[in-house]
């Protein structure tokens, strides 16, 4: 990767998002696709850290899948030699880029759309998912291991909304554990990437992504990053981002 340019930092801090494209080769995308089937198989056992995000939905469920929305929290915890591979090692550097020489590695997921599952993930920021933090510096890498468009789950933004006091948020529905709050697609843009490429997004930007109503598959590896030291304020608090999410009030006030 080349060395972010100050007009990329300038644009994320903007807009709250950023495009990267060919963050991963071609031989590196195929590395990570083997690896993501492998958890997805269960052949790397994801126990508790696995779940259905889509779970809110009242859809009736694919017989060809699991899960509407599979969610694998930690697999750099489940598969520690991740850490060292190019995906982690690359984006933590251009994260102390995008925000600080203090960024560290807070937490790592996966979010697969297997194809025809058309269950959207709602509009949500992330940091009603978290704890309050003195320093609320936060940045999430979304890494596209298939083509990623509209019609099967490609990320949608509201520019500049992380500038904006954070909207209330409330459980999507009774299962999955996702949450939402309200927004429209006419806020929005759609950030359509090639497998390999990536787009960077901070913790208060407003986002979604449509349901997988194709016959394509859609990969997602997320890494999400924030000052060393909050990672460690959020660990005294017990709050680990193993999947069993902690309770905090949803009104989103920070």
């Amino acid at each position: 990767m080349g060395v972010i340019t100050a007009a990329q930092i300038e644009a994320f801090n903007h807009d709250g998002y950023l495009v990267m494209n060919d963050l991963l080769t071609p031989d590196e995308i195929s590395y990570y696709r083997e690896i993501y089937q492998q958890f997805l198989d269960d052949k790397i056992n994801t126990g508790k850290f696995r779940s259905d995000l889509g779970g809110f939905s009242d859809g009736t469920r694919s017989a060809a899948t699991r899960e509407r929305i599979t969610q694998i929290m930690l697999p750099g915890r489940l598969l520690p030699s991740l850490l060292d591979e190019v995906l982690h090692v690359r984006t933590l550097a251009i994260a102390k880029e995008l925000l600080g020489d203090d960024m560290d590695m807070d937490f790592d997921m996966l979010i697969d759309k297997a194809p025809f599952t058309n269950t959207p993930t709602p509009w949500h920021q992330d940091c009603a998912y978290w704890i309050s933090m003195p320093d609320t510096r936060a940045a999430s890498c979304w890494v596209a291991l298939d083509d990623a468009v509209k019609d099967n789950g490609c990320m949608w933004y509201v520019p500049g909304s992380h500038k904006q006091p954070v909207r209330t948020h409330r459980p999507a529905g009774s299962g999955g554990g996702a949450l939402m709050c309200d927004a429209e697609e006419k806020e929005g843009v759609a950030v359509e990437i090639k497998a390999g490429s990536c787009v960077w997004h901070q913790g208060a930007t407003l986002h979604y992504s449509r349901g997988n109503s194709t016959g394509n598959r859609r990969r997602a590896f997320i890494n999400n990053f924030r000052p060393a030291a909050m990672i460690q304020f959020e660990r005294e608090r017990g709050f680990d981002h193993t999947g069993e999410r902690e309770v905090r009030n949803t009104s989103a006030k920070d």
